[in-house]
């Protein structure tokens, strides 16, 4: 069997990236095209031949778009076989024509209800009914039809079109056809996950659930040259997402297993200070070893380093500002593995690139704040809704007969915003919104609390009249001792330990102010 001639398309998509450009080849080489709606009118208006999907059917679409395609004419034209001369019979006799082309992409459901506002009618309005049943006609026969879901497949489908006198390969319609079983089966997947839900009146993990993974970049190794390792973009319930959604490298050698958590954990904790002052934020092995806010980002930045100035060598460094020419003059007196802001201003490139070694990152876009954290383990993946949850200000218990200052409470909600993002235990010191020790990982609260006090003694910090953050409750009063041992004047943390009152106790008679979240942020 010859590969068959592309004569007819039909052609309805959600979202247009490269349509226009697409559909006027095919009417250059001769195809019919019929479409529906939005995308009928973005091709009429480009000046591109169009049919409307009705002159198919000889029936209107209705029901606000909701019925349009289908229809006997559509999918009698989809699925019939062309080698069978009974089906080609019955096609003539009922006035259907074969479509050889379906250019379909779905209702952007996963987007939708990955937004916080989301509505339920919304939601709903957004699952795509007459697409998938297109697609899934036209993958079914794959033998005479080329379907084409993804806009990055255009290319490939007008050069094989070119080159094979109107006509794709056998192998490439049936790739195309796999992809549409891969995209409908997750597409449905989210729905489910969605309703489920809703029935629950939460979001909770479903009982079961697809995701998918697809290698987007290669690492010259994991987290040890003996491990191989990938970058695999993710589509789960909540959508699909890619490193090249939200970043733009600019500069430097390919990126690393370890350099991309490092740029998981600095974004995640960045985008606490979303839309606040100048703020920066230094990590190293995917614990901040420096935050701080200021008038300016130059000055944030030479805050944050003064917490530790010895760590950001080789470290990742990111910012809530573009980065302007004086803080990259700054950055540029020592080596960073990294630099990552949302936009780098004139002449800031120019400077920073002489150092090949280091990459440069730009960030576009908003990390999303719903969804879902994958573990793995040697005996099965954890699922764990992302850790987002805030507290506001009007949240917080004050437990103590001291009631703290605004400066206290403002400095208590900054250290309270980075703790999370530290790996537990966590004692973090903050003073006037810049982090003063870091206590991160240690096995008692107490060790972390030492910590913390020594790497501030280190680079001369006076912790007196600082603040002090604990990821979880105090389980003794011993750690909070140690604090006020160390100036500090106010406390936060979640509280909820049966030893509680003693550790209020010892916060009035330190003449601490103590603040309770309700929510503890253990970070393993």
């Amino acid at each position: 069997m010859s590969d068959p001639v592309i004569k007819r398309a039909l052609v309805s998509v959600s979202d247009k990236t490269g349509i226009v450009d697409f559909c006027g080849e095919l009417s250059r080489l001769g195809v019919e095209i019929f479409s529906t709606g939005g995308t009928l009118k973005t091709l009429q208006d480009a000046g591109i031949a169009a049919s409307s999907i009705s002159t198919i059917t000889g029936f209107p679409e209705i029901m606000d778009g909701r019925v349009k395609t289908l229809h006997p004419k559509i999918h009698g034209g989809l699925l019939a076989v062309r080698e069978n001369l009974d089906h080609c019979s019955q096609a003539k006799e009922n006035g259907i024509d074969f479509i050889d082309l379906v250019v379909v992409n779905l209702y952007p459901f996963e987007a939708t209800v990955a937004k916080p506002d989301v509505t339920f009618e919304d939601a709903i309005e957004n699952i795509d009914i007459g697409g998938p049943s297109m697609l899934r006609s036209a993958a079914k026969n794959n033998e005479s039809v080329t379907v084409v879901t993804d806009s990055a497949d255009y290319g490939l489908v007008l050069q094989e079109m070119k080159e094979n006198n109107g006509a794709t390969r056998r192998a490439t319609r049936l790739q195309l056809a796999l992809k549409v079983f891969e995209l409908t089966s997750r597409y449905d997947r989210a729905i489910a996950s969605y309703l489920s839900g809703a029935v629950r009146g939460t979001q909770q993990a479903a009982a079961a659930m697809t995701v998918t993974l697809e290698r987007e970049l290669d690492m010259r190794y994991g987290e040890n040259p003996h491990q191989s390792a990938g970058l695999y973009r993710l589509t789960d319930e909540n959508g699909s997402r890619s490193f090249g959604d939200f970043f733009e490298k600019l500069h430097g050698k390919e990126l690393s297993y370890n350099n991309m958590l490092d740029i998981a954990a600095a974004t995640a904790l960045i985008e606490e200070f979303r839309g606040e002052e100048p703020t920066v934020v230094i990590i190293k092995h995917t614990n901040p070893c420096g935050v701080a806010q200021a008038p300016t980002l130059v000055e944030a930045y030479r805050r944050a380093f003064s917490t530790d100035t010895q760590a950001p060598f080789g470290g990742i460094i990111v910012f809530n500002r573009p980065l302007d020419l004086e803080t990259a003059k700054a950055v540029n007196e020592i080596f960073t593995e990294i630099l990552i802001a949302p936009a780098f201003e004139d002449g800031v490139l120019d400077l920073l690139v002489k150092k090949k070694d280091r990459r440069l990152v730009q960030q576009n876009h908003a990390l999303p704040k719903r969804g879902w954290d994958f573990k793995s383990t040697p005996f099965g993946m954890l699922v764990q809704e992302r850790d987002c949850k805030t507290v506001a200000k009007e949240d917080l218990t004050i437990v103590t007969k001291r009631q703290p200052t605004e400066e206290e409470v403002a400095d208590l909600m900054f250290a309270w915003k980075i703790c999370k993002h530290i790996k537990s235990n966590t004692i973090l010191y903050v003073k006037n919104r810049q982090t003063f020790g870091v206590g991160a990982g240690q096995m008692s609260r107490v060790d972390s609390s030492k910590i913390a006090r020594w790497k501030a003694s280190e680079v001369g910090l006076d912790l007196h009249g600082s603040v002090v953050a604990s990821d979880a409750f105090f389980p003794f009063a011993d750690g909070l001792l140690a604090a006020a041992e160390a100036g500090v004047t106010a406390v936060i943390q979640p509280g909820g330990s049966i030893r509680d009152n003693e550790v209020i106790e010892a916060a009035d008679a330190n003449n601490l102010a103590m603040l309770f979240t309700g929510m503890r942020h253990f970070k393993h």
